[in-house]
């Protein structure tokens, strides 16, 4: 047995998805807000968001020298769409019924409250594990 044996991938929990009703404009039958499924983001794919959502701004008194600066809002509204499961914020023809092109400007139009908007932002990074310092994840890991 291999002394890595604890730390092989098989013994790592999956993250399950999680439905949450994000707006109460949007609703079913039954007058219950509708719920759309979302998955975590990897790793990977936080980073690759970050970095598509940075731009490089002068340091003021410095020519040619920059620092990264993160567009929090593109940043959180492309979390909510790489996050989102269903519905699918690709698809052309609900993109159509709501007169935009992109993911982006359809979570925007489906979710139009600002309250609903904000409240969606921080349910998300909660989600994506945004609300645990690292002491509290170490207390956590010393408690198990």
């Amino acid at each position: 047995m291999s002394k890595f044996s604890q730390f092989m991938k098989q013994n790592k929990i999956k993250k399950e998805n999680e439905k949450y009703a994000p707006t109460s404009s949007i609703i079913d039958s039954d007058g219950k807000p509708l719920c759309w499924e979302f998955k975590h983001l990897t790793t990977r794919e936080n980073e690759d968001l970050r970095e598509k959502c940075s731009i490089d701004v002068q340091i003021t008194g410095k020519p040619n020298m920059f620092r990264q600066k993160l567009q929090t809002s593109k940043y959180l509204v492309g979390m909510i769409c790489a996050s989102t499961v269903y519905p699918d914020l690709y698809n052309a023809e609900l993109q159509d019924s709501y007169g935009v092109k992109t993911p982006e400007d359809l979570v925007y139009e489906m979710i139009d409250n600002p309250g609903e908007y904000s409240e969606l932002t921080i349910w998300i990074q909660k989600f994506n594990g945004f609300d645990e310092t690292i002491n509290e994840k170490v207390d956590d890991a010393k408690n198990s």
